[in-house]
């Protein structure tokens, strides 16, 4: 049997050479050079399009023990990444073009894999598939899915609000409260009088904001309208939305302020919050710099910035199941962005496990899940228990992953305690797996020569 893999983006080709290296057959389906999306130009596989930076290489980033995760367990992704590498400080950055020249050589001479330049148009009706089209997915593919899922459980537009780190708050001035008290102390308020919200407006209407590509052209929609979009239409329009303080007395004078701004919890751990209906186009330098006057933020960490872009994905916790099948067509495994995941190194970690938990499937063998102290585990974990009415992709962040029981800990040694914790615990789940292919012939190339 076969199994075809739709899409041959970073997730794509990583799922292709995990299912390939136990043994297993591929057809992987590339439309181009038929077709390109509006955000492609290279006939070459797993192309980069907006960076060729795959961003922090330290421990103190959960993505640089993410990508220390897959270079400990041979993924495609991260070898071409180390191989064509260029200086970068603190960041792990590439030669995009010779990064997709080096994952297409080697896809190219793995013989368990056969690339068909293809389009497909149409939900495959029997598997195993593995779907792995991007955040561009054509209209048609994305008209299927949404009848299979539901059209409520599929997005086309990412609005991101900004989510900050809890501990990097200040309770001093910020406090926890419902509006009327109704609810518990669910949000954070951080309150703001006339003169600090009428700031607050002018900044946003004069701040730098980011361009939409042509096919990133949005039609708002009222429940995702951009902070700044919302402040143009009138100078109170916030104060009588988002920011409206009704029912939140401030604790410290009794009153009413003129506007606060609510943050709700984000993860489990609530150790990550939301800022309530700030998705924005502003430039990530100009959200730092604005977001970081309002009351309570003067030092806020942001474990993710606001955007607004074009991006096909699911509701994963409503639509996925825990090994990335459709709930409603189980036949199907979703990889990559279209998952509900957010960056390059996240799509490729989500495409290995994509490949791993059908190559298991077809073995015969069972596969636990990655340990939730890890970087795979912990965006495994978002996708699986995110709250299903605001889920939005997340880029991994140590947020994401279980507290550290004990004493307390500077940030960055905490960061780097999770990073040991996250890479002692990874050889316990990834040793067996490794054992299976002690009876499947290993494909050519597959050290990456």
């Amino acid at each position: 049997m076969k199994v075809s893999v739709i899409g041959a983006g970073l997730a794509g080709c990583e799922a292709a050479w995990q299912l390939a290296r136990f043994g297993l057959n591929v057809r992987l389906y590339e439309m181009k050079p038929h077709h390109f999306s509006p955000a492609h130009q290279s006939e070459q596989l797993a192309e980069l399009v907006c960076s060729n930076s795959l961003r922090g290489a330290g421990m103190n980033n959960a993505v640089g023990c993410l990508k220390e995760e897959l270079r400990r367990i041979d993924a495609l992704f991260i070898a071409a990444a180390d191989a064509t590498a260029v200086p970068a400080g603190g960041a792990l950055a590439v030669d995009r073009e010779e990064f997709s020249r080096y994952v297409s050589e080697n896809i190219a001479a793995a013989p368990q894999i056969e690339l068909i330049r293809q389009e497909i148009d149409e939900l495959p009706t029997e598997g195993p598939v593995i779907l792995a089209t991007g955040p561009l997915t054509s209209d048609r593919l994305s008209q299927q899915l949404a009848q299979v899922i539901g059209s409520e459980h599929l997005y086309f537009y990412d609005a991101i609000a900004p989510i900050i780190e809890a501990d990097s708050i200040n309770f001093d001035i910020a406090w926890r409260a419902s509006r009327y008290d109704k609810g518990g102390d669910d949000y954070i308020n951080c309150p703001l009088n006339q003169e600090q919200y009428q700031q607050f407006v002018e900044d946003l209407l004069t701040a730098d904001k980011v361009a939409g590509r042509e096919f990133e052209k949005l039609v708002h929609f009222e429940g995702c309208m951009p902070i700044e979009e919302m402040a143009a239409r009138g100078v109170q329009t916030l104060a009588f939305g988002p920011m409206k303080p009704v029912g939140l007395p401030d604790p410290r004078t009794d009153k009413i302020p003129h506007a606060v701004i609510q943050l709700r919890q984000d993860n489990r751990h609530a150790s990550l919050y939301n800022l309530v209906g700030f998705q924005t186009r502003l430039t990530y330098p100009e959200q730092q710099r604005i977001f970081r006057q309002i009351p309570g933020l003067e030092n806020a960490r942001f474990a993710r910035l606001g955007s607004m872009h074009r991006n096909t994905f699911v509701n994963a916790p409503k639509a996925l199941n825990s090994r990335l099948q459709l709930i409603n067509a189980p036949h199907i495994t979703l990889a990559g962005q279209i998952s509900g995941v957010e960056g390059y190194v996240e799509s490729a970690a989500c495409g290995l496990l994509a490949g791993l938990y059908v190559a298991a499937d077809l073995l015969g063998k069972k596969i636990p899940q990655p340990p939730p102290v890890t970087a795979l585990g912990a965006l495994l974990n978002h996708l699986q228990t995110a709250d299903a009415d605001n889920f939005q992709p997340m880029n991994v962040n140590y947020g994401l992953f279980p507290p550290l029981e004990g004493r307390k800990m500077k940030r960055a040694d905490r960061r780097l305690a999770m990073a040991t914790r996250a890479l002692d615990a990874l050889p316990d789940w990834w040793t067996p797996i490794v054992a299976w292919s002690a009876d499947n012939p290993k494909q050519k190339g597959s050290s990456h020569e």
